[in-house]
């Protein structure tokens, strides 16, 4: 079973990567992003998927971080998740993703309050919860930004 959690917290060993492993993981997350049909993302539904994900990501990454060190930088499944708080309720182009990719990534590099403070929350639920506040805090400004576009396009 530990390695079931080992396995699903660096997203199969993704997390082993030498270099920048959380970039990875979320380079996996647009990947998986990009080849979802853009009719499955319009479904109205679709914005269940990131908060289904979050309690088993908590419990996962939970688990991982009792087997490695406390938060590893080899569990990149809360970088997965995080970025699907970034592409959330936008239109589905490469623009978007690829801004979405690098504002999660700044954010989640440079942790403005409150994402610092919940870093320290105690196992899974810093993991991920800082995470998803650096997908949100992407998602606001990507939401600004588009809807500016749209006012003066």
């Amino acid at each position: 079973m530990k390695q079931i959690f080992r396995l699903l917290a660096t997203l199969f060993y993704a997390g082993y990567f030498p270099v920048a492993p959380g970039t990875v993981g979320t380079i996996l997350a647009l990947i998986v992003y990009l080849i979802i049909p853009k009719t499955v993302l319009e479904l109205s539904c679709f914005w269940l998927f990131p908060l289904l994900v979050i309690i088993p990501a908590v419990l996962i990454t939970g688990e991982a971080e009792k087997l490695m060190q406390r938060d590893d930088k080899r569990i990149v499944l809360d970088e997965f998740v995080g970025f699907f708080f970034a592409v959330l309720f936008l239109p589905k182009t490469i623009a978007i993703a690829v801004a979405a990719f690098l504002l999660f990534r700044l954010f989640d590099i440079i942790k403005p309050p409150p994402i610092d403070t919940i870093q320290r929350w105690k196992r899974g639920w810093g993991i991920v919860f800082d995470d998803v506040m650096a997908g949100i805090y992407a998602n606001l400004l990507i939401q600004i930004g588009y809807f500016i576009f749209l006012l003066t396009g």
